[in-house]
């Protein structure tokens, strides 16, 4: 879900970029901003409004979701200390966050007309310029009391940064329209001036020379303007610049046409980028040149600010996705003219997802950081590095060797430097990390020179990596295509088939050492409708992948409740039968977890005692408070906790006692060991001891023979899972086990 989110952001950054780059209309451009917050943040009645300030009033310029009659009412509204949530964030220069408009006091002037709007929260953000002032408001409006999330007011002032940058660059363009208007009445005399442009100019010949200077003000000139005249362009540019602008000189002289140029200045140690124009003009009976010349250095590097947000990724500042696609196609133009041979790495961190989930973000992205910088520093002058998205990097050398099997040679030579970077540790904080990387390798050559594809078979081959278990490289072999196109396949696929009601859950029993029933795991099954029973390990980790996990989820929800229905109409519910359900862990870090479990069971009238709640030891081990909050609540309502595969995740020893658990369940890993009394046994006997001491029950899974049976039995362990019991079964199998084992 989070790698979505970002993608749509992304996308709307890019639009509106282009937008402001393009210089479209301010309004145009102000109004896709509102869109694009209104449809990516959580709540969807949210409605933005973009105010801007001009003498002290707001004036409403963008708000395309608000009524009009609202706009109108509070159009030219005077900001202060108590003038709703906009004019008094105008006022101050902070956000403002009225939660409630109907108990604050800042709204009291205007109660009503929000009351009439059915508008009940406002949050309003200043939109301040590069100067510090404040150049207007950017407001999200609620149909109900809301608190803001970091999460939300992050998002927002994501996009009163881009608000900022569109209004600043339409109120440049306005100041120079008004210059050029005031230019215009107070040099009629100068009229060759009103064909370019009101700025310092300079009568110079075609030789360089300057004749004449003409300037309000001497700061865009490297001397004063007495000391000008008499002096050649070579005395006051470089050489190439003079060139290049003799050059232009010359053809405006030859064309009568206007030339436009750039050049660079050291003005008291300062450098500044100009804009030279040039036009001809008879000047004391000859013809020479007027040069007109403007500052462009705050548009340069404003131009510069948007092509970086547009073409860099903003944490490692290399080149996104977008510019490495526009040098790859430079890259394959290059190779077809000049048949050389270019290589193409695709490098994936191993195991990024788990330091990211167990240790937060910002550990994820310290590590990040600190890998572009160690490969931007081996990789020395290669062509590109960039970051795609998150833990993905890709490396584009133009030239790396004239033929194929010098081209590998060198491609594995420097493979072999990428990997010894990650030999070293990784520190972040008090923590230190071991990481290694999978590389996909795709050489482009003249017969393999098709751009649309190349960045999907380095991806295919990295994949192949992957496969062979990580920290390793493989080039591209086109039988492996078939992976990627199967992932892809595979996504569409599950869509279908949740539409279809082609998921469904198998149940598994679990009985106590007497073969009493106590209870049963639900495990999610798709049943295709073509290609018959997919293993879960095909569908579950794209699903999460892709957010279609929590719908999954529901599924087997849906299905526990009828099969504890029909076992109670059955009357075949033993005391303190339960029914395990495996917990993602996007879905058990949602604040929306309980609400929706319970919605679920009311649905059928079941109570939350009958369900046990199955969860990892990496989801114990993100955000300590807020976990054992979490689980404090969905203890509280009646469900009960179990840590699947313990002691296979990372250790939690440490804090276990803090949360609310009530089961710990035995990986299969370590009851397939059970029997070697040497390394087995003891670690089996370990955890029932921790169990027991902290008086949390044990099921041991996977239990397929019976003296594995008979040994769980003699240790005391509470519960049994596996094949000797009874394989997973559809539901109706289900039943109809239960009621012979409940009877027998």
């Amino acid at each position: 879900m989070e790698l979505k989110k970002n993608t749509e952001l992304l996308a709307s950054q890019q639009k509106i970029l282009t937008k402001i780059a393009l210089g479209d209309p301010l309004q145009e451009i102000l109004e896709s901003i509102c869109i694009s917050i209104e449809e990516l943040i959580d709540d969807k009645t949210a409605k933005c409004s973009i105010l801007k300030l001009v003498d002290n009033l707001l004036y409403s310029i963008a708000s395309p979701s608000i009524p009009n009659t609202y706009s109108e009412v509070i159009d030219g509204v005077t900001i202060g200390p108590s003038a709703g949530s906009c004019g008094t964030a105008a006022f101050i220069g902070e956000r403002v966050l009225v939660e409630d408009i109907s108990n604050s006091p800042l709204w009291e002037g205007f109660k009503n007309i929000a009351k009439d709007h059915q508008f009940q929260s406002c949050w309003s953000t200043p939109i301040i310029s590069t100067k510090s002032e404040v150049l207007g408001t950017f407001a999200i409006y609620y149909d109900s009391p809301k608190s803001a999330s970091q999460e939300c007011l992050n998002l927002i002032d994501y996009f009163v940064h881009l608000s900022s940058i569109a209004i600043e660059k339409s109120n440049d363009a306005s100041h120079m329209r008004k210059l050029i208007k005031d230019l215009k009445v107070t040099n009629q005399n100068l009229n060759a001036f009103i064909k370019v442009i009101p700025d310092p100019a300079i009568i110079i010949t075609k030789e360089g020379l300057y004749l004449n200077v003409y300037a309000a003000s001497e700061n865009l000139l490297s001397d004063p303007i007495q000391d000008l005249v008499g002096k050649s362009i070579h005395d006051i540019l470089s050489k190439d610049d003079a060139k290049m602008a003799l050059d232009k000189i010359n053809k405006t002289l030859q064309t009568n046409e206007i030339q436009v140029f750039e050049y660079t200045l050291t003005i008291r140690a300062n450098e500044y980028i100009f804009e030279g124009r040039t036009i001809k003009i008879d000047y004391d009976n000859q013809s020479h040149v007027l040069w007109v010349i403007r500052d462009i250095t705050n548009r340069k590097n404003s131009e510069n600010e948007v092509k970086k947000l547009v073409y860099y990724d903003p944490l490692t500042n290399l080149p996104n996705r977008r510019l490495l696609t526009e040098r790859i196609r430079d890259c394959v133009e290059k190779i077809k003219q000049d048949n050389t041979i270019s290589v193409l790495l695709f490098l994936d961190i191993d195991n990024f997802k788990r330091i990211n989930d167990s240790l937060g973000h910002s550990a994820g992205d310290q590590l990040l950081i600190q890998s572009a910088e160690r490969l931007a520093t081996v990789l020395g002058d290669v062509n590109t590095l960039a970051r795609i998205g998150g833990d993905e990097f890709v490396i584009l050398e133009d030239e790396i060797a004239d033929n194929i099997q010098q081209a590998k040679s060198n491609v594995i030579k420097l493979v072999q430097k990428i990997q010894k970077i990650f030999i070293e540790k990784f520190e972040i904080g008090k923590l230190a990390f071991q990481i290694s990387a999978s590389i996909g390798i795709y050489l482009i050559d003249k017969n393999h020179a098709n751009s649309d594809n190349i960045l999907k078979f380095a991806d295919t081959a990295m994949y192949r990596t992957k496969f062979k278990g990580g920290n390793g490289y493989s080039f591209f072999d086109p039988k492996q295509q078939t992976l990627l196109e199967t992932k892809t396949e595979l996504e569409s696929e599950i869509v279908r088939a949740i539409e279809n009601d082609e998921f469904c859950a198998h149940f598994q029993p679990q009985v106590d050492t007497e073969g009493n029933v106590s209870g049963a795991e639900a495990l999610i099954r798709w049943n295709h409708a073509t290609k018959g029973l997919v293993p879960p390990y095909q569908f579950i980790p794209l699903a999460e992948q892709f957010g279609l996990i929590q719908k999954l989820q529901n599924i087997v929800l849906h299905d526990i409740c009828l099969l504890l229905n029909q076992l109670s109409k059955d009357s075949s519910l033993p005391p303190g039968y339960r029914i395990a359900i495996n917990m993602a862990q996007n879905q058990f870090n949602s604040p929306t977890l309980k609400t929706e479990l319970i919605s679920i069971l009311n649905q059928y009238d079941i109570h939350p005692n009958q369900i046990k709640l199955e969860i990892t030891e990496s989801m114990l081990s993100n955000d300590l408070p807020y976990t054992v909050q979490q689980m404090h609540e969905l203890k509280d309502q009646g469900f009960t906790f179990s840590i699947d595969d313990f002691g296979t995740g990372y250790s939690c020893l440490s804090t276990l006692h803090a949360y609310p658990v009530d089961e710990l369940k035995i990986d299969k890993s370590f009851i397939d060991n059970i029997e070697n009394v040497q390394t087995g046994l003891p670690i089996v006997e370990t955890i029932i001891n921790l169990a027991k001491n902290l008086n949390i029950s044990v099921m041991a899974e996977g239990v397929e023979i019976i003296e594995q049976f008979n040994i769980l039995k003699d240790k005391k362990t509470d519960g049994i899972q596996g094949y000797l019991i009874a394989k997973p079964m559809p539901a109706e199998h289900y039943i109809n086990w239960h009621q012979a084992a409940t009877n027998s």
